[in-house]
């Protein structure tokens, strides 16, 4: 395990295991936007290095070690078998652990995944508590795997395109990961997104009337990062809907009337 201290240049100097999450996830700083001062696996070292650096580069300096602060925030020892991965805390603490490890890796012999806020849902709604000891659960491998699989939405798949549709597929994730971290899902409200949507759509038309174009794409992107959050609270995910729409609209016929799609009604 790699206790490494990062640096924000002119903000701030701090310790993660996990600088991806930590900074570019959490923090929103670019991989070109910080840099990794030293790496150490003794957390005594790197926490007081982390004091002396913060002094030296004149930033604010924490109060407390980030080992006192940080006592068991280590990557989860999970084992692996042929049939099952288990976790080794019991199923009422299971979400805690699993949102503090996003972004860890679960090989298992059917495939090679990375904990999303998608795969904590699915593992949370499927683990069970070992017989053997109830301070552990686990998952079966073959059940992960096909989830992930069913999880892959792309159609049309080309040289051409692949990345493209990879990195649209990843957004709606990222966007649940923002949320999950700000606690929307565990305290927000279904109806509060609606409203806020209602306002969203509101600054949307004001766009449209003034033909404001970066308005315009600002508030539609407002609108999805609502509606993904709004699914989300329904225990729904955006993907599914969409895909449920267009499922629908794909079979209508109709004609355009007035600048609009009439569909036929018989």
């Amino acid at each position: 395990m790699k206790y490494k201290l990062y640096h924000i240049p002119g903000k701030k100097i701090g310790v993660t295991l996990d600088p991806k999450h930590r900074v570019e996830t959490q923090q929103g700083y670019g991989p070109g936007e910080y840099e990794i001062l030293e790496e150490s696996n003794d957390i005594d070292y790197i926490s007081h290095r982390e004091i002396e650096l913060q002094k030296s580069h004149g930033y604010r300096v924490d109060e407390t070690l980030y080992k006192q602060l940080n006592p068991n925030k280590d990557h989860m020892r999970i084992n692996i078998t042929e049939q099952t991965t288990t976790f080794p805390v019991p199923l009422n603490k299971l979400k805690g652990r699993l949102m503090d490890n996003i972004g860890m890796t679960i090989q298992t012999g059917f495939n090679r995944h990375e904990l999303d806020t998608d795969l904590v849902d699915w593992i949370m709604k499927h683990a069970v508590t070992s017989q053997f000891n109830e301070d552990r659960c686990y998952v079966y491998n073959k059940a992960m795997s096909n989830f992930k699989a069913s999880n892959t939405r792309f159609s049309g798949i080309t040289e051409e395109n692949i990345d493209k549709q990879l990195s649209h597929s990843a957004m709606f994730t990222k966007i649940r990961r923002w949320a999950y971290e700000r606690g929307i899902y565990d305290h927000g409200d279904s109806k509060t997104q609606y409203v806020k949507l209602m306002e969203e759509a509101g600054e949307l038309a004001e766009a449209l009337l003034k033909n404001d174009k970066p308005e315009i794409i600002d508030a539609i992107g407002d609108m999805v990062v609502v509606l993904t959050n709004l699914a989300k609270l329904e225990k729904l995910d955006i993907e599914d809907c969409i895909e449920n729409a267009y499922t629908t609209i794909s079979k209508r016929t109709g004609k355009m009337m007035n600048g609009t799609f009439v569909k036929n009604t018989l």
